[in-house]
């Protein structure tokens, strides 16, 4: 079952901002994120805002495309003419590719023909492996797309079942290959560890198998057990046991050795990249740009204030095609919020996070936490220590006031 989000303030239905938040948006990145909810089942771990055909009798795709075009139009009218062009899109889920390619292609030009694209623009797609073949990339490929982001988990057969994957363990590899043939700028492979009864050298097998692959970026999760999932049932009923920290601990800096060793480094807690290959759309949200999700579910933030929509797709369809902005609730961020944030956020990042940006109290705690070896300061910048990445969140905890 899905999670649920905050309860949040009453949006309205125009979808207005108040003009604090508009003022700022002709002056950070303005970026785009498409929420696809379809998925041919549901894996046991996941909490995402997703629904497989059964759950969606009486809704086609045509009707959540023109719900999403509906919103796009409630955006651009929003947002006003002193907006960005893109910078980024990511089509996430769910699983985008379910949709025909020609689909996705649509939706990326419904953006462009509203908001612009940057000139070097990042267009990403997730895709479950099973689901695309190359006449699928290529056609992703020449609508505009220039990164595709690939959800493998694993490449150990069983670790895919506990996980029910539905794909098999070598065709994330082999569409990985595909895609560089199809000549997208960035691929991606996505992986999970701490899966019941996956190995250390189980979790060896996937990150050799993605350092050999045609990749320049790796993102590497480990497994949470969310509360109204299959898995947490397992786990409550003891059919499984539950991901021991030591030993995600343990896999963690695993991933960190193998990936280094192979010219991969670390830019966000979970994230490593080869030149270049870092993810633009990622790190725009890592450091507070403006973004507009569309969806059901999709969550944004313009200048302060976030708000995030009708979660069921044909809750949300009916708002968007009355001509009524989708959002169900919203929260306007204080300043103090929104500093808050940014130290939970720019601290997962390599770069660290600029001291300035802490309270005097707060740099009263830096002295402890850096001799504890949990950080370190470059160029006024308060940099987590590779022991600090695996306590990231206490290290938030103990600094804030």
């Amino acid at each position: 079952m899905p999670s649920l989000p905050p309860p949040g303030d009453p949006a309205p239905a125009d979808g207005a901002l108040p003009g604090t938040a508009l003022a700022e948006v002709p002056h950070r990145p303005l970026v785009a994120y498409v929420h696809v909810p379809f998925c041919r089942t549901r894996c046991g771990y996941c909490d995402f805002n997703t629904y497989t055909p059964s759950e969606l009798a009486g809704m086609s795709t045509g009707d959540y495309r023109s719900a999403v075009v509906a919103e796009m139009d409630l955006a651009a009218k929003v947002l006003g003419d002193d907006r960005p062009a893109l910078t980024t899109v990511f089509l996430g889920g769910g699983t985008p590719t379910m949709l025909p390619a020609e689909h996705l292609v649509g939706l990326l030009g419904e953006l462009r023909e509203r908001f612009g694209l940057a000139a070097d623009a990042e267009v990403t797609t997730e895709a479950n492996p099973e689901t695309v073949d190359p006449a699928y990339l290529a056609t992703l490929r020449e609508g505009g797309f220039t990164r595709i982001s690939l959800g493998m988990q694993s490449v150990v057969p069983h670790v895919l079942a506990t996980l029910e994957r539905a794909h098999t363990p070598g065709r994330g590899l082999e569409v990985a290959r595909w895609a560089t043939e199809a000549g997208f700028d960035h691929v991606s492979l996505d992986l999970i560890f701490g899966a019941p009864g996956e190995s250390e050298a189980d979790w060896r097998r996937s990150l050799d198998a993605v350092t050999e692959a045609p990749v320049d970026h790796v993102s590497a999760y480990s497994l949470i057990v969310e509360e109204g999932t299959r898995l947490a049932l397992r786990v409550r009923r003891g059919e499984v046991p539950m991901p021991d920290d030591d030993e995600l601990a343990a896999k963690y800096l695993l991933a960190e050795e193998v990936l280094t060793s192979a010219g991969f480094s670390n830019y966000e807690t979970s994230n490593w990249a080869r030149e270049g290959g870092r993810c633009r759309h990622n790190l725009a949200y890592w450091r507070g740009a403006n973004w507009w999700g569309f969806g059901p579910g999709a969550h944004s933030h313009i200048g302060g204030v976030r708000f995030w929509n009708r979660r069921h797709p044909r809750s949300y369809a009916a708002e968007c095609l009355a001509g009524r902005s989708p959002a169900q609730a919203r929260e306007v961020l204080t300043p103090e919020d929104r500093r808050i944030e940014r130290v939970m956020l720019e601290l997962r990042l390599a770069d660290g996070l600029p001291l300035m940006v802490l309270s005097g109290s707060e740099r009263e705690r830096v002295g402890d936490i850096v001799a504890e070896g949990l950080a370190e300061i470059r160029s006024e910048r308060l940099v987590l220590t590779l022991r600090g990445r695996l306590l990231a969140d206490g290290v938030v905890l103990r600094l804030l006031d």
